[in-house]
């Protein structure tokens, strides 16, 4: 989940709310790059010490058989890049569509979901309706809107976040920090977290709930306090 986090931060179309952020303000790739760049990479260093750091248990290896690139494989992957260019401007909005009509015309296996998850980010984007009142006076300066922005993103997830403080700051760079840092912390904090804990409890050998929860939460709660710490030194708080 840190590394998912951590990474997807990096670009535009990483993830949902980077991708909203880039397209609500306009941005150039390279401004976008140039800000949330320090993130990505402070966060890419810790990940790489502590993989190399930390004991785990000793797992059998598994052995891994070079297999051909299927006719899928190379679709998907032109499906990826046209998807890259919309992003970037390089082609027209509407040529991602194709990303959807041809899983529908060819193989609808792709395109099933999650249900539980779908409805929860649709209770979270109620919630951030909700809260639109509240805080449309209370977003001032860039550290308000950082500070604001992680901390709600907690509650009700990241995207919806974003979509909540868009409307009442022209500060993006304070908003893509904070929502980037909001996703660390609580299960909630974003739907990788959410993913990887569905994850963990559908695993038929797992029977540690409570303890994966709490190392889960203190190395969450760690990586977020490490991201306010890096705000403020960048931006000062």
């Amino acid at each position: 989940a840190l590394a998912a986090n951590a990474g997807s931060a990096l670009t535009p179309f990483g993830n949902p709310q980077n991708l909203y952020i880039y397209w609500t303000y306009d941005l150039s790739l390279i401004s976008f790059l140039r800000v949330i760049a320090p993130f990505s990479f402070f966060f890419l260093v810790l990940l790489v010490a502590a993989s190399l750091l930390i004991r785990t248990e000793k797992t059998e290896r598994s052995t891994v058989y070079p297999g051909k690139i299927g006719k899928s494989a190379v679709v998907y992957g032109l499906l990826l890049v046209v998807v890259l260019l919309s992003v970037l401007h390089f082609l027209p909005v509407y040529a991602a569509a194709v990303v959807v009509v041809y899983p529908l015309l060819t193989d609808r296996k792709v395109l099933r979901v999650d249900y539980s998850l779908l409805i929860s980010f649709f209770f979270f984007f109620g919630i951030a309706d909700n809260l639109q009142i509240l805080f449309e006076g209370a977003v001032g300066s860039h550290g308000h809107v950082f500070l604001l922005s992680s901390l709600v993103s907690q509650i009700i997830s990241n995207v919806p976040a974003t979509l909540l403080f868009a409307d009442f700051t022209d500060n993006w760079k304070a908003l893509l920090w904070g929502v980037t840092a909001g996703g660390f912390g609580s299960l909630f904090g974003s739907l990788a977290n959410l993913i990887v804990y569905k994850i963990y409890v559908s695993d038929v050998n797992t029977d540690n709930y409570a303890g994966f929860t709490r190392r889960f939460l203190l190395i969450g709660y760690t990586a977020f306090l490490l991201s306010v710490l890096l705000f403020s030194l960048l931006y000062t708080l």
